[in-house]
C-alpha cells in the first residue's frame, strides 16, 4: 500500500484518539472504542481494555497476497501501537465478518485462555480478547448498564440472553432483591457467575443462573414474576439447542409481549437490538409506554458509529 495511505490512517488515528482518550480520562473510563472503520482502506475496529488493544479486522476483498497482507497488518499495528502508546505485544488481533447483529457470539475461535480483569464504573469484569469473537463486555451498553444499576434497588431483575452477565453485575451492585440470568450457553452462564463472584456480589439465595431457551423459559413464568427485565437478543439464532430459530424482526412482538406478561404492573424492560434495519411494531406491543432511548444510551466513543436500537418499555398498571 502506498505510504500516503498509511499517513492518512496515522493522521486519522491521532485525531480520534486525542479526542476520545481525553473524554475517557475525564470520565475515568478504561475500556472504550477508539476507531471503527473510519477509513475504507483500513477496515478495523480498535478498542482499548485497560492496557490491552483489541484489534478486529473486518474481512473484505483486496488484491494483496497473503504475504503482502501480513506486512500491511504489521505496518498498521506499528502505527496503532505508537499512537495508542501501548506495546505491540499488547495487541490482540481478530478477523471477523461484517454481520447483521451479534451472530456467532458463542463461537470459540482460539484456546489461549487469556483472561484478565477490566474495570467499568467501579466494577470488575472478566475479559478475553483472544478466544471468542466478542470480548465478554459490550462497550456500547455502558450507559444502559448504569441505568439498570440506578433503578435495581429492591427489584426482581431478569437478564435474558445474558451473555457474560454484565447487566446482572450492575443489577446486583444496585441492590436488586434478586437477579436471574438466562442463556443457552453454559460457558457464558459460568462466566456470568464468575463476574458476580469477582465483585463479591454473589449470593446463591438471590442469584440464579438458568440454562434455557429464552422463548420457552418465558412460557413458564406466571404474571408478576419480575420488576425489571434486560432483553438484548441476537438478531438471528438457529442454535440446535433452541426449539425454534429466532429472527428478531419477525419475533420481537411475541418476545416482548411474553416478557410484558411476566412483569409486575408498571415493570420495566430495557430492550435492544443490533439489527440495522429494525422497525419496532409499536401497535402490536402490549406496553403502557415505549420510549426510544437509543440516543440517550449512546456513549461518547460510539457517537455516529453505533448501529443498534434501545427502548424502554413500561408494563401496564
Amino acid at each position: 500500500m502506498v505510504p500516503e495511505k498509511f499517513e492518512m490512517f496515522r493522521n486519522r488515528l491521532v485525531k480520534v484518539f486525542k479526542h476520545i482518550h481525553k473524554q475517557a480520562v475525564r470520565q475515568h473510563i478504561t475500556c472504550y472504542r477508539v476507531y471503527d472503520h473510519d477509513l475504507p482502506e483500513f477496515p478495523f475496529c480498535i478498542e482499548i481494555y485497560e492496557n490491552q488493544i483489541y484489534l478486529a479486522e473486518y474481512k473484505r476483498r483486496h488484491s494483496l497476497t497473503e504475504e503482502e497482507h501480513e506486512q500491511w497488518l504489521e505496518d498498521c499495528i506499528t502505527i496503532i501501537s505508537e499512537i495508542l502508546q501501548l506495546p505491540s505485544e499488547n495487541v490482540y488481533i481478530k478477523q471477523r465478518q461484517r454481520k447483521a447483529g451479534r451472530l456467532g457470539q458463542y463461537q470459540r475461535v482460539d484456546t489461549s485462555g487469556n483472561f484478565f480483569t477490566a474495570k467499568e464504573a467501579g466494577l470488575d469484569f472478566k475479559v478475553n480478547l483472544s478466544d471468542y469473537l466478542d470480548t465478554g463486555l459490550f462497550l456500547d451498553h455502558r450507559i444502559t448498564r448504569g441505568l439498570v444499576r440506578d433503578i435495581s434497588e429492591g427489584k426482581r431483575v431478569l437478564n435474558l440472553f445474558c451473555y457474560t452477565g454484565s447487566f446482572s453485575v450492575y443489577a446486583a451492585a444496585g441492590k436488586a432483591a434478586s437477579v436471574t440470568s438466562v442463556d443457552l450457553s453454559k460457558t457464558y452462564l459460568k462466566w456470568a457467575e464468575e463476574n458476580l463472584q469477582l465483585n463479591n456480589l454473589f449470593d446463591e439465595k438471590k442469584h440464579q443462573y438458568v440454562h434455557a431457551d429464552v422463548l420457552q423459559y418465558l412460557d413458564t413464568l406466571p404474571p408478576n414474576s419480575f420488576d425489571l427485565v434486560i432483553l438484548d437478543p441476537p438478531t438471528f439464532s438457529n442454535s440446535k439447542r433452541m426449539k425454534d430459530f429466532l429472527d428478531i424482526q419477525a419475533d420481537h412482538v411475541t418476545l416482548l409481549n411474553k416478557t410484558l406478561k411476566a412483569l409486575s404492573p408498571g415493570g420495566i424492560i430495557y430492550f435492544s437490538t443490533n439489527y440495522r434495519r429494525f422497525v419496532l411494531d409499536q401497535e402490536n406491543i402490549q406496553a403502557a409506554e415505549i420510549r426510544d432511548i437509543t440516543k440517550a444510551t449512546t456513549p461518547f466513543d460510539f457517537q455516529g458509529k453505533l448501529f443498534r436500537w434501545c427502548y424502554k418499555l413500561t408494563a401496564p398498571l
